[in-house]
């Protein structure tokens, strides 16, 4: 009973305004019609907001991508400058055979027999290492952001009794040390410097013929991307 009730009320308040049925009913059709146009709009308004959203996430994207590439290529151009440049300062060591020059998965490695730079046993620098190390050094002067690490490497021959060295781990260390204290005598930035003795453990070659061992006993400096940043000691913070 209640509904009919209600349209009769309903019914007798539209009377009392003069508002015909009818009409009431076509406007609240027009009311619902727009309604339902504007949820429509906000929906694609909310659409497209979040299209956007994904094209903007997208560009951004883009954008790193673009930078590290930019960034790799710049990275490509200076490591084959660098290469140039060590390899025309040692131009005449390479001929000779002397010296061996490579790169690898951003890493250059200058490749140094022993016998070019040191006397058996020794770890004094002779003449022509010490003309090797000079170009070496004029060429690492200008590197930036760059590790130098200088390694030493020995055949399996054991030291003698007569050696100062107790085995191969303090000749390939000690030679290592003397390469690096070289280069920092001739400018190098000692910051960038850094030893290593692998003694007879790591070799390019079977030590079971002369040939093998001769390459064995060898000294390498790599240069890598550097991975210290020195403290500024005794900087007062800045408040």
């Amino acid at each position: 009973m209640r509904v009919p009730v209600a349209l009769a009320f309903a019914a007798g308040l539209l009377a009392a305004c003069g508002i015909p049925e009818d009409k009431y009913n076509a406007k609240v059709a027009e009311s619902n019609r727009y309604l339902k146009q504007y949820q429509d709009e906000s929906q694609k308004a909310a659409d497209l907001e979040k299209k956007v959203r994904d094209l903007q996430g997208q560009l951004a994207a883009s954008q790193q991508q673009l930078d590290q590439v930019l960034k790799d290529k710049a990275q490509l151009e200076q490591k084959s400058s660098e290469y140039e440049q060590l390899a025309g300062s040692l131009k005449g060591q390479i001929e000779a055979g002397q010296v061996e020059l490579s790169e690898l998965k951003g890493k250059m490695t200058v490749r140094l027999k022993d016998q070019i730079l040191f006397s058996s046993g020794s770890t004094v620098i002779n003449r022509a290492g010490r003309e090797a190390l000079d170009k070496v050094a004029d060429a690492f002067k200008s590197l930036q952001g760059r590790n130098i690490v200088v390694a030493g490497y020995t055949d399996d021959v054991p030291t003698g009794p007569r050696s100062a060295f107790k085995s191969n781990w303090e000749l390939s260390t000690a030679r290592a040390i003397a390469v690096v204290k070289y280069l920092q005598e001739q400018g190098v930035a000692p910051v960038q410097l850094g030893a290593a003795g692998f003694s007879e453990y790591r070799p390019v070659a079977t030590n079971d013929t002369p040939e093998g061992r001769s390459m064995n006993r060898r000294i390498e400096i790599a240069l890598t991307a550097a991975d210290y940043v020195p403290p500024q000691v005794g900087v007062p913070a800045q408040k």
